[in-house]
């Protein structure tokens, strides 16, 4: 199970991370809300709130409006209010710094089973594009695009990701399941594709050095 720890301070993070790996947790952590988005979705989140960056209210919305990744966020504030607009906007659960880890570990495993039966979402959409993602079919205005298994791959990561910029090594392994870069080039080969096939090339905008985003022209 893969733990994504998104935590701007390192002596919060690290002990962390470590106790999680003990545990035989796989953890990923990250310091700001944008390096959240573009990671590759794991199996759990936990978010804290004070990122130098994006708040973690907004982390956690955007994570909610594409994925139903389980969520448990992390704050110093223990207001209700905050608990309240939290699970309002998604998360799943709401834990108060100080604690302890044992009661995280409680915590994370309960998330774990509410959620264990949530159904993936099958449809995503960015403006009049609509993919149907367990008939694989992709419609724009409501006519259908004709597409290749790889395009459609594609189109549904950056899709999922909208407005948010995927890097090449992430496309790379999701849709490729390779991490060799001398591959890429096979990237801009389906860009070109899709970007025909939606019959606007600003649908797709190559982020220089970065990677591309998709978002509804």
């Amino acid at each position: 199970m893969k733990v994504l720890i998104v935590e701007d301070e390192d002596s919060i993070a690290e002990p962390l991370a470590e106790g999680l790996r003990r545990e035989g947790f796989a953890v990923e952590r990250v310091g700001t809300g944008r390096a959240a988005l573009e990671s590759s979705e794991p199996d759990l989140v936990l978010l804290d709130l004070a990122l130098p960056d994006l708040d973690g209210f907004s982390v956690c919305r955007e994570l909610r409006s594409r994925s139903n990744v389980p969520i448990i966020m992390v704050s110093a504030k223990g207001e209700e209010v905050d608990r309240v607009v939290g699970l309002e906007l998604g998360a799943d659960d709401y834990i108060v710094k100080p604690f302890g880890f044992r009661e995280l570990l409680a915590r994370i495993r309960a998330v774990r089973r509410r959620t264990a039966e949530r159904p993936a979402p099958r449809t995503l959409r960015e403006g009049p594009l609509e993919l149907d993602l367990r008939g694989r079919r992709a419609s724009l205005d409501g006519a259908e695009v004709e597409l290749t298994p790889k395009e459609f791959d594609l189109l549904a990561l950056l899709t999922r990701e909208a407005g948010t910029v995927v890097s090449r090594t992430q496309i790379l392994k999701e849709v490729w399941q390779t991490t060799w870069y001398g591959s890429a080039k096979t990237i801009d080969v389906h860009v070109a594709a899709l970007r025909r096939k939606l019959g606007d090339p600003s649908w797709i905008e190559t982020v220089r050095g970065v990677g591309l985003r998709l978002q509804a022209p």
